[in-house]
């Protein structure tokens, strides 16, 4: 599937998330630890810096071609830098019908919102889901929606769902959203696994949340996600084992380096000034990263020189 990088902290050089780290994003999309096949279809990235001259908006970038055919990459990329990120490497069924435009690619960004949305999923038969799930959906998200992803659908639903932007609104609206996903899947009788791994971010700010449902639509599924790992590529189990598998967590501080090196550390939580959510570890020993289970929610903010983190159960 798909893979998730979302940064705060100091303003850093993008290269040190995206392209040195020896298991870096733009890595991941050719060699991911975690997921046998390539991420062909697309990639990009949401940032924001004081050195733009826009701060308050994020800069936008987005290709559908893999990463590491992105010529552009290595030029751009190391002339930027950024106190907060959200990029995203995407991965899609090899045949004809995967529209692949800038439009498809993650994050997602929307006027009259401080989020930008990446995921690490899928929603089964969504345009089916949609019958039931458009209702509560707002008009003035639905009409900025440009492509033909279930991400950005969600993306829709999620934001209409939001009845403000604290951790408290954001987690109900997950929530709710969860709930609203299963009775569709129930009353259109199209249950279906469906993966909902995503980062929310803004400013200052990483929402993490790993979430879904089972095969049967169950908001519960159960499973060992490494014995699961062992079943074949394509089986029903295989695919269990990436829902409930964990994603990753950094909670550290930046060490500056020649640029050629990673360029952060693990440390106790109260001296922190950085925060790393991702899909897959950045460093091939994981030393240092911690996991966010399969129902959690992890809240990172950043206040001055200080990264905060809480983790709590979703309650779906």
């Amino acid at each position: 599937m798909c893979r998730v990088l979302a940064y705060i902290g100091p303003e850093v050089p993008l290269e040190s998330l995206l392209l040195t780290p020896s298991n870096s994003l733009v890595n991941q999309a050719l060699d991911p630890e975690h997921y046998p096949d390539l991420q062909l279809a697309g990639w990009g990235f949401g940032a924001w810096s004081e050195h733009l001259l826009k701060p308050e908006d994020p800069l936008l970038y987005r290709r559908p071609m893999a990463a590491f055919y992105d010529d552009n990459a290595t030029h751009i990329i190391p002339s930027l830098q950024a106190s907060t990120m959200l990029a995203h490497v995407r991965a899609a069924a090899y045949d004809s019908k995967v529209v692949m435009v800038d439009e498809n690619c993650h994050p997602f960004s929307f006027e009259e919102t401080p989020w930008i949305l990446a995921q690490n999923g899928n929603l089964p038969g969504w345009m089916l889901l949609q019958r039931e799930l458009l209702q509560h959906c707002e008009d003035r998200y639905l009409k900025q929606m440009r492509g033909t992803t279930d991400t950005e659908f969600l993306y829709v639903l999620l934001l209409s769902l939001l009845e403000g932007d604290s951790d408290q609104d954001v987690q109900r609206a997950i929530e709710r959203m969860i709930a609203l996903i299963s009775q569709a899947m129930a009353d259109l009788g199209l249950p279906a696994l469906t993966k909902m791994k995503m980062a929310l971010v803004s400013p200052g700010r990483i929402i993490g949340v790993n979430v879904g449902l089972g095969h049967q639509g169950e908001t519960n599924p159960a499973g060992d996600w490494k014995e699961l790992r062992e079943s074949a590529p394509g089986s029903d189990d295989y695919a269990l084992s990436m829902l409930l598998e964990p994603m990753y967590l950094l909670v550290g501080r930046h060490v500056p380096s020649d640029g050629t090196s990673y360029d952060f550390e693990a440390c106790d939580e109260h001296e922190a000034s950085v925060a790393i959510f991702a899909s897959e570890a950045l460093t091939d020993d994981e030393d240092g990263w911690s996991h966010v289970d399969f129902g959690e929610i992890v809240f990172l903010e950043r206040s001055g020189d200080h990264v905060s983190r809480t983790v709590t159960r979703l309650s779906v």
